[in-house]
């Protein structure tokens, strides 16, 4: 399987799309995207945002995602 970029699998919601997804559907994006992110620390990626993981928590308690990861990660 050949690498792909982090581009190719991230979606990025508008607000307007947002407010169209119901609770479970943001909870599922929203543990994805934490998932990825701690993936992507454990082999070693440099964050070049060191209050990624404070955002990402944040926004759970806000109901909305906060961050977004670079596009230049290929996990």
């Amino acid at each position: 399987m050949d690498a792909v970029t982090y581009d190719e699998v991230h979606v990025n919601f508008t607000q307007e799309e947002w407010a169209l997804l119901d609770h479970s559907q943001k909870s599922l994006y929203r543990d994805v995207m934490l998932e990825t992110y701690k993936n992507l620390t454990a082999i070693g990626y440099n964050w070049d945002d060191h209050n990624i993981e404070e955002h990402c928590q944040s926004s759970r308690r806000h109901g909305r995602r906060m961050f977004s990861l670079p596009s230049s990660v290929t996990p």
